[in-house]
């Protein structure tokens, strides 16, 4: 497939848990100079697809004002919104909805499907600076985790903001065939354990039924 082929931004003016059920089977593509990286898209979480606003969501905070972080996540849908954690760690989001109302995907794991000698090696590095030389990572184990995925695909805050929707970003989702209704897992969002009820539970975090790369939760 080519950029050509990537989703177009009304794909993404929707709800964003429509989009992030949706996403599922879809390809996420980052590509460096002439090298093409990517994988399917086998989890997602959606945030802020609600009338009250959304607690577990960056955009809640600031009195759901936008900040120099969330700025991105009022504007138009296509976007991405990639934020840094714990740290270390960089996740990939998607803006949805309309402009104004932030809603957006947190893209949480990949099967990988091109370039897989180079994300294996991507994901590798982090590992060769410990004491011990490092055993070679289990294919399982390089896509299967929001910050796994960014680290396999070399996506960083440098594409905070970027417009995946337009045909000169290198990072784009390609559209594919949809998964089936029986294959779709919904749950939990993960890692919010912090936040109150009812979000803590919103089950709007999204999997392929039995993929071994969807991220180890229940």
């Amino acid at each position: 497939m080519t950029p050509a082929s990537r989703l177009p931004r009304a794909f993404f003016a929707r709800p964003a848990r429509a989009v992030a059920v949706d996403l599922l089977g879809k390809r996420l593509v980052h590509r460096t100079g002439v090298q093409r990286a990517g994988g399917i898209i086998v989890e997602t979480e959606a945030y802020c697809d609600a009338v009250e606003p959304d607690l577990a969501c960056h955009a809640s905070k600031n009195r759901g004002r936008p900040t120099g972080r969330t700025a991105v996540m009022f504007g138009p849908p296509g976007h991405a919104y990639i934020y840094f954690t714990y740290g270390m760690h960089w996740l990939f989001n998607i803006v949805t909805g309309r402009a104004g109302q932030a809603n957006a995907v947190l893209v949480r794991a990949v099967a990988p499907l091109e370039a897989e000698d180079l994300m294996a090696a991507r994901r590798q590095r982090r590992a060769a600076g410990t004491a011990q030389p490092p055993s070679p990572l289990p294919r399982s184990q390089w896509t299967n985790g929001p910050a796994k995925l960014t680290e396999a695909l070399a996506i960083d805050g440098r594409y905070h903001g970027a417009d995946l929707c337009d045909p000169g970003c290198p990072i784009w989702i390609e559209d594919a065939p949809p998964v089936p209704g029986d294959r779709v897992r919904a749950g939990p969002r993960v890692g919010i354990a912090g936040v109150p009820e009812p979000w803590r539970s919103m089950p709007w975090r999204y999997w392929i039924a039995d993929d071994p790369f969807v991220s180890p939760h229940p």
